[in-house]
C-alpha cells in the first residue's frame, strides 16, 4: 500500500500565490468592447456574467468599466407574491441586496480616441 504521509514531491499550493499578469488599459478595453452590446439610451450595456467569465481579468474589467463612467443596472422591482422562493426575502418583503446583472455604459465610452 502506498505510504501518503507527508513528502516534498507536492509543494504546498497555499505558498504559491496565484497572481496574473495586470493587463494594460487598452487590452481591457478590447475585451470589453468584444463582450458590450447596444443598449436602448445609445450607450452600451455588458453582462455581469461575461464579464466573470473572462476569469482573473474580471476585476481589471469591472475597474475599467467603472472608471469609464459606467454604471450599474439598477435593480428592478419584484412583486409582492412571494411564492416558492419567498424564504429568501427579508421580513419587510423585500430581496436582499446582490450584485447587479448588468454593467451600463455611456454612448462615447468604447470611443478609441480619449
Amino acid at each position: 500500500m502506498p505510504d501518503f504521509g507527508e513528502s516534498d514531491e507536492f509543494p504546498d499550493r497555499a505558498d504559491t500565490p496565484v497572481v496574473s499578469d495586470p493587463i494594460d488599459d487598452d487590452a481591457v478595453r478590447e475585451v470589453v468592447v468584444r463582450l458590450a452590446r447596444p443598449h436602448r439610451n445609445g450607450g452600451y450595456v455588458v453582462d455581469r456574467a461575461a464579464i466573470l467569465a473572462e476569469g482573473a481579468d474580471a476585476v481589471a474589467i469591472l475597474a475599467w468599466i467603472i472608471a469609464s463612467a459606467g454604471v450599474p443596472e439598477a435593480a428592478s422591482t419584484s412583486s409582492k407574491n412571494r411564492g416558492l422562493y419567498g424564504s429568501l426575502f427579508s421580513a419587510e418583503g423585500t430581496a436582499p441586496p446582490k450584485n447587479p446583472a448588468r454593467y451600463i455604459l455611456p454612448a462615447g465610452a468604447l470611443s478609441t480616441s480619449a
